[in-house]
């Protein structure tokens, strides 16, 4: 498999090819812990499936503070659904 970086879409605003490579590592090791958990073997390696993934699909690189953002954003929105209505 051709794995050149030209074929991943390109990283915009101030993110690196560095935070290209975290963020395939760390999707790489959600394949595989993934695979354990089901008990699968894995026929590709997987950070060949996380570039795939990278490729195929939209995916968005977040920054640290932009992740905290969006967890405290998502927490709040389920707090909203769960939360009994006031009569």
């Amino acid at each position: 498999m051709d794995l050149k970086p030209t074929r991943i879409p390109k990283v915009t605003g101030d993110q690196s090819r560095y935070s290209l490579v975290i963020a395939v590592a760390k999707h790489a090791r959600e394949i595989s812990e993934e695979a354990a958990k089901k008990e699968e073997i894995l026929i590709e390696k997987p950070v060949d499936l996380a570039v795939q993934d990278m490729i195929q699909h939209p995916y968005r690189i977040l920054t640290e503070d932009e992740a905290k953002l969006e967890k405290e954003t998502a927490e709040n929105t389920a707090e909203e659904i769960t939360a009994p209505e006031e009569k």
